[in-house]
């Protein structure tokens, strides 16, 4: 099968392939909002139609939330599963918005042609991408070139509650030779990358108790224990002079970089002034001796989310407060075990906690990191597929993030995933505008194309 064929079909079919988005970005199918059940439910519809028109047995299953779409189109060779999510972020502020939101509309900027509206980045644009790669194959050849299955989910943009038990009941169906997904972007908006590792997650809530009531400061300040004192030194002991985490154990199972990896990384001359300086900021914090990349992206974290306790409102309240409370997170990488870290978290507080306060912890939620076995031939493959798209070469990459359904592919199915998204930086998703480059869509669909034609080789 050849490919030059296909990509020129793409080219050929942009015009169709922005309409169907564009209807697909109609349907205001937000996952988190019980008045919009109908229209997921809609949106799911409209891709399993989708699909079966070009030749996939698609379906839509049911869930105790939204419905999940499943396809297969039968191939030789390579199995890939590809993931995408058509449910939608909510769309508040609404007086923020150019256009209204699920009324999209192509819009000339001084970048480009974009693609505006909810959905257009994250995720119905990235996971069209791939479609319309699909649909050329079929229109040019007749098949595709390798066994393809499709798993799009609505419930991303609401916490998953029924990825789980779903991907349990149906392993057999979902489990391919690699999964693949699209919710990423551009590395600095201009390298097609292959996101190779992501940071788990572990977040941890606790409140200090120290006298019965509020104090008056006049009468017990100096005496008295102040529980927002002992929290604020149990905070800073988190963190050493050389910006590492203290607890016991903490870095065991963090591995250092590959010699490659490293070398790729240092290529991708990430600008950390330009990076830090969009937020107003200019000097690096973190580990000493570790380069911005690697902090972001294969360091592990521990970082204070929020503290409260006494009096915050207008004017003094000259008391001792009571209570204390905060809520911290902890990105982990390599086999870090989030319950591990709990324990040691735990244990570090109640180690350093002065006598007269007691603490309570809320109930912690952790997700191990996911890092990818990139010896695996079709990372490779696929690296070299999306070069010879874009004008500078594709990079494994990292993600400072958690993408939760990539550690779900291979803790529930034993599969690696990669993760090939054509998102840019200023794409404001989650945010009013939101926006997807014409660029994204074209060159991401042709990105597709070759990555399959390579998978098939």
């Amino acid at each position: 099968m050849t490919l030059d064929a296909v990509l020129a079909k793409i080219d050929e079919n942009l015009p169709q392939a922005t309409d169907r988005l564009l209807d697909l970005l109609r349907i205001p199918s937000i996952s988190t909002d019980p008045a919009f059940v109908a229209d997921c439910d809609r949106a799911a519809d409209w891709l399993v139609e989708d699909l079966k028109s070009i030749g996939f047995d698609a379906s839509k299953r049911p869930t105790p939330g939204h419905p999940m779409v499943m396809a297969h189109a039968q191939g030789t060779g390579t199995h890939v599963m590809f993931y995408g999510h058509y449910d939608v972020q909510p769309v508040d502020p609404l007086d923020l918005w150019d256009i209204p939101p699920f009324e999209p509309a192509l819009e000339n900027t001084d970048k480009g042609m974009v693609i505006r509206g909810r959905g257009a980045s994250d995720d119905k644009g990235q996971l069209m991408t791939f479609v319309e790669a699909c649909r050329a194959w079929v229109q040019v050849h007749g098949s595709l070139p390798i066994k393809v299955s499709i798993f799009f989910e609505g419930e991303e943009e609401s916490g998953s509650p029924s990825l789980v038990p779903f991907m349990e009941e149906n392993a057999q169906e979902l489990t391919a030779d690699v999964a693949l997904i699209c919710d990423t972007g551009l590395f600095q908006s201009t390298v097609p990358a292959i996101t190779t590792q992501l940071r788990g997650m572990l977040t941890e809530e606790f409140s200090l108790r120290g006298a019965s009531r509020d104090l008056h400061s006049g009468m017990y300040g100096g005496l008295a224990g102040n529980p927002i004192h002992v929290l604020s030194s149990l905070i800073a002991g988190l963190h050493d002079d050389t910006g590492r985490i203290t607890l016991a154990g903490f870095y065991d199972d963090v591995p250092e970089l590959s010699d490659e990896i490293r070398s790729q990384w240092q290529n991708l001359a990430f600008d950390h002034a330009s990076f830090l300086g969009d937020v107003g900021l200019s000097v690096p914090a973190g580990e000493d001796g570790r380069t911005p990349l690697e902090m972001i992206w294969s360091r592990p974290t521990c970082e204070i989310n929020g503290i409260w306790g006494g009096y915050t409102g207008d004017g003094f309240k000259t008391v001792l407060p009571a209570e204390a409370h905060a809520k911290l997170s902890f990105r982990l990488v390599g086999q870090q075990d989030p319950d591990k870290i709990h324990a040691a978290f735990e244990a570090y507080i109640n180690a350093n906690l002065p006598d007269d306060f007691s603490v309570d912890f809320t109930a912690h939620r952790g997700a191990s990191a996911s890092q990818m076995a990139t010896t695996n031939p079709v990372f490779e493959k696929s690296r070299l597929a999306l070069s010879d798209e874009w004008p500078q070469p594709g990079a494994y990459g990292g993600c400072g993030g958690s993408i939760p359904i990539a550690g779900f592919f291979k803790e529930i199915l034993g599969m690696d995933a990669m993760l090939i998204g054509f998102g840019k930086d200023d794409d404001a998703i989650h945010s009013p505008n939101e926006k997807y480059d014409m660029e994204s869509f074209h060159k991401g669909t042709r990105s597709w194309a070759r990555v399959l034609a390579a998978l098939a080789q």
